[in-house]
């Protein structure tokens, strides 16, 4: 009876299929992922940076619902395009009046408008149905009018999260922020890839000088502190979203040399590189097309842990007021904001987007894990 033979891949797939944390772990990083495509399609606050504020409805509790009055802007606002709102968000054309109560009379819609405060007083304001719907439907009977009101714009909102100081939707900033990390952690990765993998790859094939240059390099990044040296390229690039991307992984490139480089020394010896020699084969091509993809699985292993490293460098960043600026959400950036709440009562503000930030690393820890397993051969 025949064996049949499968490629190391293929054994390789199987054991991470098995580990149970390293597939708990991609489906969060999935859903994430899916999250930070969709974007602002699935947000509750759609406005660009999820930043529409309703001072009235700030420091609600998680699940408070209350009853808003969608009133028309005056300034014409243009729909824009879905892919146009999926990335950059789409302003709201309507301000949201929280309201205690309101009366429909005739034409016009009177409210007792929700102030946020207990002095016994009451802000009652009167609003013409002409405010309110659309322009293309001012047309319709006063009854038609009046049931196109009660249907689309005076409305429950509930807030799944809660909102912050300023009455912004925190649920809609939580998930906002979860496309920050996970492009920061991606182009952070990118660029430590590609220069890890060029200076390991040089050192480990060429030796000599050109491995005592680079590795003296390797070594003087080495002793500065991480967090130091984010925060000073940070400090010379200034302050802003690309210049975190850039810090980040300027920092990173360190680990995937060295560890590039230990892999060369061993690969370069091996039969196949001096067969290679032999046909005349460019050093280029040898170390591209030869080596580089003998060597990918423990590079894809150090790529899951600096991916969280990344995202922990950044939320250190945004808390020390040094990584994304306000008004953009980083969950780092949020847990500065709010941490002085937890002696009022309010601690989940700045613990949940840390509950996030801890799901996120552990997912990408787990799915590392599950890798280093995968490839380890017995």
């Amino acid at each position: 009876m025949e064996t049949i033979s499968h490629s190391p891949n293929y054994y390789a797939k199987k054991k991470f299929m098995k580990h149970k944390p390293a597939i708990f772990g991609l489906v969060f990083i999935l859903f994430a992922v899916i999250v930070s495509i969709l974007g602002y399609l699935i947000l509750p606050d759609s406005s660009p940076n999820a930043n529409e504020m309703t001072l009235q409805l700030n420091m609600l509790h998680p699940f408070s619902s209350v009853t808003v009055l969608k009133v028309r802007k005056d300034k014409d606002i243009i729909p824009e395009n879905i892919f146009h709102k999926m990335i950059y968000g789409e302003e709201n054309p309507y301000f949201v009046i929280p309201l205690n109560s309101y009366n429909i009379i005739h034409d016009s819609v009177q409210t007792d408008v929700y102030t946020g405060l207990n002095n016994g007083k009451k802000l009652l304001r009167t609003y013409s149905f002409n405010d309110i719907i659309p322009l293309d439907s001012k047309g319709l009977p006063d009854s038609e009018q009046q049931k196109l009101i009660e249907q689309k714009f005076i409305v429950k909102k509930t807030f799944i999260l809660g909102t912050d100081e300023f009455g912004r939707d925190l649920l809609s900033r939580l998930l906002l922020g979860t496309r920050i990390s996970l492009f920061i952690g991606l182009i952070a990765v990118i660029i430590s890839l590609f220069l890890g993998i060029t200076l390991g790859a040089l050192a480990g094939f060429f030796r000599g000088k050109v491995d005592g240059l680079i590795m003296w390099l390797t070594n003087v990044v080495w002793s500065i502190p991480t967090l130091l040296l984010v925060i000073a390229i940070n400090m010379a690039l200034g302050k802003g979203l690309w210049q975190v991307f850039v810090a980040v992984g300027l920092s990173m490139w360190v680990d995937v040399a060295r560890l590039v480089r230990g892999q060369i020394f061993v690969v370069r010896e091996m039969e196949f590189v001096e067969a290679g020699r032999a046909l005349g084969y460019h050093n280029f091509r040898i170390i591209v097309k030869h080596i580089l993809p003998n060597i990918m699985a423990a590079v894809i292993v150090i790529t899951a842990g600096n991916f969280s490293a990344a995202i922990l460098l950044e939320a250190g960043l945004s808390f020390l007021g040094m990584g994304v600026q306000p008004p953009m959400p980083s969950w780092g950036a949020m847990i500065k904001e709010y941490y002085g709440y937890i002696i009022f009562g309010e601690g989940y503000l700045s613990i949940i987007p840390g509950f996030a930030i801890i799901i996120l690393v552990l997912s990408l820890n787990f799915v590392g894990n599950g890798l280093r397993d995968a490839f380890e051969r017995n």
